[in-house]
């Protein structure tokens, strides 16, 4: 069978590309004009009476500048503000046939777009990337059937389970409506007044609170699609599916004192990183994976299937990976790309189906009325970045900043005028067809009862944490309920804290300085109908069939690489240049991405007078924007560092974040020296600290990289740094 050609996604193209316009399109130098193509013969003045003169109504020129500039900022996302994002293309492992007839997962020699957006979900556009958040996760696949939207998080639940409480949970996470106070921040009264009223948010809030919330990069995170869709085959017969989307690099974090700084030090973090990293040719990489749960399956979990706040454990259903997403490209512009494209979960293609999770169906209504409402028009499927590869063909006409020019007389169906076209697809041609699900039930405001057990998964993921994650989970839950001022609100949020564990409970409340037992009894009562029995309605916890689940703990991530690791070589005038560039080429060959950090910008000269570049100076450069350390040998480079009170700091915060340092000859007696060293060798004559390799070879400190952080040093005493 011949193999067919990757599906590319085309620049739009009017049909009147001129000479000027070709020669500007591949960066040939073009005279300046109007957005109405006349030639500008001045762009430094405006139109005068007189040198000095009033400036005279007439100039269009001014005019069209001035107004475009005044409307080119365009509402911002009222959730998910805060993004970036990069082409790239998925390519199928193995036909699934069997469960969909989606034609781009049921062809393994093509390359489908793929166009992706990360975002934080509280924050603004100009909040910091490193904010505790949540992150969308969103790709849009331009397929040959149309576009599809696969609108996801790096988190498999959500906080509430119907879509009429969204509005609700998103202004209380937002800042306070009388001060506008805090950003980007769910460390505050009205958030945690609101969950502690909505136990079923408790699950996510596991997750949160966890390292998950903080990720080192958004290329080491996972995405998930959130709700439970269907799969529908040729035989129209349905599946329930799960999507998942699984990182090549591992799923890694940073610490929270870390990410403080870091919005401090570099608030684009992760947007820089993801840049560069496409820019340097390290191509991100994630795998898709799909759970299947069979009809007949649907009711033999302990959850509900179209529960949002629960997920399908892997050690129940594994996850099938089916092919592979590489992000190969940066968007030539970012307002044009990034800012305007529009995102919909009801975007599907043949083969993918809704199911009645309740939230699900909310945001089917949601995303449609923002995009009205952000990009000013029902045309925004016409902008470049948001336009089908397949061609429309509709009776959907006019409309403000409307592109395509419809020829004919007929704008309706069915019509004689226009010979009866555009005909509607049969099933069989790839028409569109839902899922025939059967329903059979009363029109009423209520949810089944198998939505009420709030706890039990909650219970499953904490349970599922490594120790140190345990701990982080403790101090992300005390530093957040340290910010609420109402007490009634922390005690609260203690009670449905011992429902999960209480353990967890107790030593939150012992840093808040509550004691559980002083707390008042209290009812938690669940919102319900006037007419509703509230015994009905309130929060219970079920019996989980597992204890715990490896897939919910990143202790178990990937661990095997240190591609597109950022090392700190720390370096002088008089460095060992033959250990330092031994070392370089080591952790450029492994695909790392070794930066030399020294007093001064410029360069500087090795100890036998080889010039050295230097890539930042410790001005500007921080150890929280790196992943690992290296301390370069040589007398007066070591000298020098040991002098520079920003270097000491350096390594000092590096060991505090348990990061991976290593150091040869001199640089050995510096470390040694600083707190950090002092620390790392209290283990005794023989022994030293994990992640710290002294005089040892480079593959010793690349192993050490590759497993990311040490935690274990955060039970020893703490570095002043």
């Amino acid at each position: 069978m011949a193999k067919k050609k990757p599906i590319k996604k085309k620049r739009q193209d009017s049909g009147k590309t001129t000479q000027l316009a070709r020669d500007v399109e591949n960066g040939a130098e073009g005279l300046m004009t109007t957005n109405q193509g006349l030639l500008i013969n001045d762009d430094q003045n405006s139109l005068k009476a007189g040198d000095r003169g009033a400036t005279l109504l007439e100039d269009f020129i001014l005019r069209e500048k001035i107004t475009h500039f005044d409307h080119e900022r365009i509402p911002e996302r009222i959730v998910h503000a805060r993004g970036t994002a990069a082409h790239g293309f998925f390519q199928l492992y193995k036909l699934m046939g069997q469960y969909t007839k989606a034609k781009f997962l049921n062809n393994t020699s093509i390359q489908t777009p793929v166009f992706v957006r990360f975002s934080t979900v509280a924050g603004s556009r100009g909040s910091s990337d490193l904010a505790r958040d949540v992150r969308g996760f969103s790709v849009k696949f331009y397929t040959e059937e149309g576009n599809y939207d696969l609108v996801g998080n790096n988190m498999p639940v959500f906080f509430i389970q119907d879509a009429l409480k969204f509005p609700d949970l998103i202004h209380a996470v937002k800042p306070e409506p009388n001060n506008e106070i805090p950003q980007a921040a769910s460390a505050h009264n009205t958030f945690w007044d609101f969950i502690s009223l909505m136990p079923e948010a408790m699950h996510m809030i596991m997750w949160i609170m966890s390292d998950r919330a903080i990720p080192r990069s958004l290329r080491m995170m996972e995405g998930f699609g959130v709700h439970t869709f269907r799969f529908v085959n040729e035989k129209d017969q349905s599946f329930f599916v799960k999507f998942h989307w699984k990182p090549l690099l591992g799923v890694h974090s940073v610490a929270w004192s870390e990410a403080q700084i870091i919005s401090g030090k570099d608030p684009d973090f992760h947007r820089r990183d993801l840049f560069e990293a496409i820019e340097a040719g390290a191509f991100p990489e994630w795998e898709l994976g799909i759970q299947i749960v069979a009809e007949k399956d649907e009711h033999s979990f302990d959850f509900d299937l179209l529960d949002p706040t629960k997920l399908i454990p892997e050690e129940l259903v594994p996850v099938i990976r089916i092919g592979k997403m590489t992000l190969n490209r940066n968007p030539d512009n970012f307002f044009a790309e990034t800012e305007q494209v529009a995102f919909h979960p009801g975007h599907l293609v043949p083969g993918i189906d809704f199911t009645n999770d309740p939230l699900l169906q909310g945001r089917l209504f949601s995303y449609t009325d923002t995009q009205l409402s952000r990009l000013g028009s029902p045309n925004f499927h016409e902008i470049p970045i948001n336009k089908a590869l397949t061609t429309v063909h509709n009776n959907q006409r006019d409309g403000h900043m409307r592109q395509m020019i419809n020829t004919g007389t007929s704008s309706y169906n069915p019509n004689t005028t226009g010979g009866g076209c555009p005909f509607q697809a049969k099933a069989a041609e790839g028409g569109f067809t839902s899922f025939a699900e059967r329903v059979d039930a009363k029109k009423i405001r209520a949810r089944s009862p198998s939505f009420f057990d709030h706890f039990s998964q909650a219970t499953l993921f904490f349970n599922s944490q490594s120790d140190i994650e345990k701990a982080h989970i403790i101090n992300a839950l005390t530093f957040e309920l340290s910010k609420v001022d109402m007490v009634a609100i922390r005690q609260r949020m203690l009670v449905l804290l011992t429902k999960i564990d209480t353990g967890l409970a107790t030593k939150v409340a012992d840093a808040l300085g509550i004691k559980l037992s002083d707390i008042p009894e209290q009812q938690l009562n669940y919102s319900v109908p006037a007419d509703g029995d509230p015994a009905k309605f309130q929060p219970k916890k079920g019996k989980a069939s597992l204890a715990t689940s490896a897939a919910l703990s990143m202790a178990n991530t990937l661990k095997n690489t240190i591609k597109t690791r950022q090392v700190a070589i720390l370096a002088a005038n008089g460095v060992d240049e033959a250990a330092l560039t031994k070392m370089k080429n080591a952790l450029l060959a492994a695909g790392a991405q070794p930066k030399i950090i020294a007093p001064k910008m410029g360069s500087i000269k090795g100890k036998r007078g080889k010039v050295i570049k230097v890539d930042q100076s410790f001005l500007i450069a921080s150890s929280v924007l790196f992943d690992a350390v290296y301390i370069a040998g040589g007398e007066e480079s070591r000298t020098a560092l040991e002098n520079n009170t920003e270097a000491i700091h350096f390594i000092n915060e590096a060991y505090k974040h348990c990061k991976a340092i290593c150091a040869d000859g001199e640089g050995v007696d510096l470390f040694i020296k600083t707190d950090a060293g002092v620390l790392a060798s209290a283990r005794g004559k023989h022994q030293i600290g994990p992640g710290i390799v002294l005089n040892g070879h480079a593959n010793d400190f690349i192993k050490a990289i590759s497993q990311h952080r040490f935690w274990d040093r955060e039970n020893e005493a703490k570095v002043p740094a």
